[in-house]
């Protein structure tokens, strides 16, 4: 008989059955000292979403209705602008209920779909809803797009064309045209005379230009082409912004093209058509 071992003594307890340990896969697990702050985890930050039937809230209404954006409506909640059965309503946090009838500046409103369409606009059409003069308006051309009310994000003027968004999401509408979000937006200058290299130089730097500084993201002469064609990068909404810079330096745009617009490109899309975005591309926009 094989000898007990001596280290384990006369009265030593009998040996418990001990379930296993499983082991941790540590395989390509490389955890770096210097980065210890990138595996905490983030607080759930997610907003819980609005029961429908407990209804919604008076500014939502507004914004969903395409009308501004929520943190706008509740300025013209607080204004009187807004009735819900006939009774203005000033109570922020006011929740309308399902069968109400909600009215803004005396124009009844309604929940819609969300709608997101993208034109290649045609020259000779002003971005505006309707023209006392009888002109043209962008709005001939997506008048049979969708049965909801959409807007346009942004101008662009007459001669000018290219990719304009329309929609009805007062939010996203809000962001895409304000500064601080840097919506980038290029643009297809053809000029009057060739572009000098100092000229090109001097636009892609800060400079002053009716009392206030211009920035311009991006410039340079487009490939294979003559020096009149010209690419330039913005993410301003001044009004006329892009033919401004150019005649502020002596040159007439003769043609003007936004080819590209928040990441939207016009690819398969001809002048004077348009097509509603894809869901990656509304999820794309909400992101900026």
């Amino acid at each position: 008989m094989a000898k007990q071992n001596s280290s384990r003594g006369r009265h030593a307890k009998k040996d418990t059955p001990q379930k296993p340990v499983k082991k941790m896969k540590t395989k390509n697990f490389r955890p770096n000292p210097q980065n210890v702050k990138t595996f905490k985890r983030k607080p759930n930050t997610t907003p819980k979403k609005e029961n429908v039937e407990d209804g919604i809230r008076l500014n939502k209404y507004i914004a969903n209705a395409g009308i501004c954006s929520r943190r706008e409506a509740d300025v013209y909640i607080a204004a009187g602008n807004a009735t819900v059965n006939g009774k203005i309503v000033t109570e922020m946090g006011y929740k309308v209920q399902p069968d109400d009838v909600v009215r803004f500046d005396g124009a009844l409103l309604s929940i819609e779909t969300k709608r997101y369409i993208l034109l290649n606009k045609p020259k000779n059409y002003i971005t505006t809803m309707d023209d006392e003069r009888g002109r043209k308006t962008v709005m001939d051309i997506i008048d049979k797009a969708t049965t909801e009310r959409i807007y346009p994000v942004g101008r662009l003027d007459r001669n000018t064309t290219g990719l304009l968004l329309f929609t009805n999401d007062g939010d996203l509408a809000k962001k895409l045209t304000h500064p601080k979000h840097n919506v980038k937006k290029l643009y297809h200058a053809s000029l009057d005379k060739k572009l000098a290299m100092k000229d090109l130089t001097a636009i892609s730097q800060n400079f002053m230009l009716e009392g206030k500084m211009v920035f311009v993201d991006a410039i340079s002469y487009i490939d294979g082409q003559s020096k009149t064609e010209v690419g330039i990068e913005i993410h301003s909404g001044r009004n006329r912004i892009v033919r401004k810079i150019f005649e502020h330096f002596g040159y007439t745009v003769v043609k003007l093209d936004r080819v590209i617009f928040a990441g939207l490109t016009k690819k398969n899309l001809p002048r004077g058509h348009y097509r509603p975005l894809t869901n990656q591309e509304v999820i794309n926009l909400n992101m900026i």
